[in-house]
């Protein structure tokens, strides 16, 4: 046999020493958890993820003009413990287009498909802004599944009227120019002290939402609240609520209990609407607590 020659002998040492990494990545390869699809009830397909293991399953719903990726902060902690789904409304994110009139209880309808699609009996849900609606709307449609409903800078005052008058002067600027409209209306959403990189992104995202979902969405969300309907999807609902706000807007605790009698509010201060992901650690600290109230011992401290 011909000896081997020192550059072979190299070029060998190397792919040796190569070895234990392409194993490492094809073990990391292995371990992706790719996104699920399934049909809401309209048929149009829902995108959804599934990290770790636990009850109570947690889900997560996005609000408006936003997508799973908002809970990005979220998902590492609770999935050490937890079932965690994040879902993407019907237009938005990777789920599919095609709706028309996109109402809150369509997209109730869509967190319903993809708890279905789970199988998920033992569930608490968790909505950020208009996912506090869509959530109660899903709620409904799984009586004896949920046990708790998490809003995250919602259900400042259930009891609040609007007018059509009011309700127009908030969808007027996003009919004549989406894009122009949505930046002004988002960055209202800020405190000063949030970090202008996060600021930035979130107002570029939101104002590259597509305009027919976007505006379709806010027209369904403002007529509930002018019709009564918002308030209305409340009755009957045996679900405890508790709400964790910013304090950028009021929250009306005792006028929510009047329609509400458990409800529950946790105020984090000097915070914006999107502290989930302005101040991830205090408000994980919230939701862990929330949801061990909700659920019982055994929560992360």
């Amino acid at each position: 046999m011909k000896p081997f020659h020192i550059p072979t002998l190299r070029r060998y040492g190397r792919f040796l020493a190569l070895v234990p990494l392409l194993a490492m990545a094809v073990a990391v390869g292995a371990e992706t958890t790719w996104p699920r699809m399934t049909g809401s009830a309209d048929g149009v397909p829902i995108s959804y993820e599934v990290h770790g293991a636990g009850e109570p399953t947690l889900v997560f719903v996005h609000g408006w003009s936003c997508d799973g990726r908002y809970w990005r902060e979220q998902v590492s902690y609770f999935s050490r413990d937890h079932r965690v789904v994040v879902v993407d409304l019907a237009g938005h994110g990777h789920s599919g287009p095609g709706r028309e009139n996109h109402t809150m209880d369509a997209y109730g309808q869509d967190v319903t498909a993809v708890l279905r699609d789970l199988d998920a009996r033992q569930v608490v849900l968790i909505g950020h802004s208009m996912g506090g609606p869509v959530s109660v709307a899903a709620a409904r449609r799984l009586p004896g599944s949920v046990l708790g409903i998490i809003g995250v800078d919602t259900f400042h005052d259930v009891g609040g009227s609007l007018s059509p008058e009011e309700a127009e002067a908030w969808l007027a600027p996003l009919r004549e120019d989406f894009r122009t409209g949505a930046v002004g209306f988002v960055q209202q959403m800020f405190v000063d002290a949030t970090d202008p990189e996060l600021r930035n992104w979130i107002v570029a995202d939101m104002a590259a939402a597509p305009p027919e979902v976007a505006i379709s969405a806010m027209e369904e969300m403002l007529s509930d609240v002018v019709s009564g309907e918002a308030l209305e999807a409340f009755h009957g609902l045996e679900v405890p609520i508790v709400a964790i706000n910013a304090d950028l807007w009021p929250t009306d605790v005792e006028a929510n209990r009047r329609y509400l009698p458990g409800f529950e509010a946790v105020i984090l201060e000097g915070t914006d609407h999107f502290l989930h992901m302005a101040e991830p650690e205090a408000f994980n600290r919230a939701l862990a607590e929330a949801i061990a109230a909700l659920t019982g011992p055994g929560e992360r401290d």
